[in-house]
């Protein structure tokens, strides 16, 4: 059985997101969507409301769990005896943050593996940053996240302003 976890903060879900998760989990049996609690950011959602936004995207897709973590991936994955990582890749800029990583990674756990997927040209701009900036100026986000989503991220946006 082929486990992955496919890691980030999600803040929020992108479509950009969807589709590396779509594209991933039809190439494994299982794919876990771990969800990162970082207490260096300051997240727009908490992790709870991240994995519940994550939950209901991927509802459909039966291989596909979504659980929150901190600490070190490669505990994660131990963990969540999982033995592949899968990272999206939109940039060079990207690549070279990335590929520091995976070879971090095979250093602290020599049998967990990355795999990069280059994220459909559709989405190749496409950045949870991005889409809170869009948002926060008023603008239209509904070409970047999932319906369900849009308005938590507008609610969040009001009740920071």
């Amino acid at each position: 059985m082929i486990r992955a976890i496919y890691p980030g903060s999600f803040d929020p879900v992108t479509y950009g997101h969807l589709d590396i998760i779509r594209r991933s989990s039809g190439l494994v049996d299982e794919l876990i969507v771990g969800v990162l609690n970082n207490n260096a950011k300051s997240p727009l959602f908490s992790v709870e409301e991240r994995v519940k936004m994550l939950d209901e995207v991927v509802k459909n897709l039966q291989n596909v769990k979504v659980v929150p973590f901190e600490g070190l991936l490669v505990e994660f994955a131990k963990r969540m005896d999982a033995r592949m990582i899968v990272r999206g890749l939109r940039a060079i800029t990207d690549f070279e943050y990335e590929l520091q990583m995976a070879q971090t990674n095979q250093k602290l756990s020599g049998d967990l593996e990355t795999v990069f997927l280059t994220t459909s040209l559709q989405y190749s701009y496409l950045s949870s940053t991005t889409v809170k900036e869009v948002a926060a100026f008023g603008g239209d986000i509904s070409q970047f996240v999932p319906e369900t989503v849009i308005d938590r991220i507008q609610e969040k946006i009001k009740r920071r302003v």
